[in-house]
């Protein structure tokens, strides 16, 4: 008796319909599955998007445009692989800058500040659709420029450079309420130096001492003044008490006292005999030697 047949051909007869066309079709399975998990992969931080802390979120719709009305917190989200999530730092910041402005009389002034801000989160929308993620650049660092030159180029160099009236810190003032009105709050500017050239700056200096000596000198005057004037003031009160008292002196006022002095002496633990006068009119003499008069 002759051996069956178990070819390939074979197998695939006793298989049913429904495996035979999923042995067809498993190859191409296969691959489909494989470019599912390749592209899983590749679009996985496209579709989770994870906000860190301290930041700030705009989703920009590849179809509808920036969202405004929404700003992404911290923490995971889930969005389309076609859109994109905009990343903001919401802390505080700082950008150093240095720039010079003339004066009114054409003498430059070098001044560095530090300007200390941050975005204004609920506004992130409106940030990122009309100005964008480098808005330090475009608003915050070019507007405070723009208003301190505006604003100091209206004073000499000897003014800013003193601050006279303050001048400075309305000018920083003002440079923050622009800031502000492009959704940035500019918490603080700070200058933190204002620099002139050698030869102005000693001229100015020596300006300032010099009016600071006459200042001293001023003060002095006004002191020797009004001693002056005190001096004056307690002599003519010494003079009219000489003059009242001397008006109510008389002989008899003058013996009365002196014989009242020669009677306290003569009480005294230490006395034996005062002689007091010795012409007409002259006091008494009266003995004693602690005791009581005889």
């Amino acid at each position: 008796m002759a051996a069956a047949a178990t070819g390939p051909d074979t197998l695939a007869e006793g298989r049913s319909p429904f495996a035979r066309w999923v042995g067809r079709l498993l190859p191409v399975l296969l691959i489909v599955v494989l470019m599912s998990v390749l592209v899983s992969a590749l679009l996985w931080r496209r579709v989770f998007v994870s906000i860190e802390p301290g930041e700030a979120g705009v989703l920009y719709r590849f179809f509808t445009g920036t969202v405004t009305d929404r700003v992404y917190r911290e923490g995971l989200h889930v969005i389309s692989p076609w859109d994109t999530m905009v990343h903001y730092e919401t802390r505080r910041q700082v950008a150093m800058h240095a720039f010079d402005v003339l004066s009114v009389r054409g003498l430059p002034v070098h001044l560095e500040l530090a300007i200390r801000y941050q975005p204004q989160v609920e506004q992130l929308g409106l940030l990122h659709r009309r100005i964008g993620p480098d808005y330090a650049e475009r608003v915050v660092v070019p507007q405070t420029e723009s208003v301190l030159r505006r604003e100091l180029s209206r004073y000499t160099a000897e003014q800013i450079y003193t601050n006279e009236g303050g001048l400075l810190g309305a000018a920083v003032l003002l440079a923050r309420d622009e800031v502000g009105r492009n959704f940035v709050d500019a918490e603080d500017i700070v200058i933190r130096s204002v620099t002139l050239p050698d030869r102005v700056k000693a001229a100015i200096e020596d300006k300032l001492e010099q009016r600071q000596l006459l200042a001293s000198y001023d003060f002095r005057l006004r002191t020797a003044a009004q001693e002056a004037e005190r001096k004056r003031t307690e002599a003519r009160g010494i003079r009219d008490f000489q003059a009242k008292v001397d008006a109510t002196l008389t002989p008899r006022l003058l013996r009365h006292e002196g014989i009242r002095a020669a009677r306290d002496l003569a009480t005294s633990a230490n006395a034996s005999v005062v002689v007091i006068g010795a012409e007409e009119g002259g006091l008494p003499l009266v003995p004693g030697g602690g005791g009581p008069w005889r």
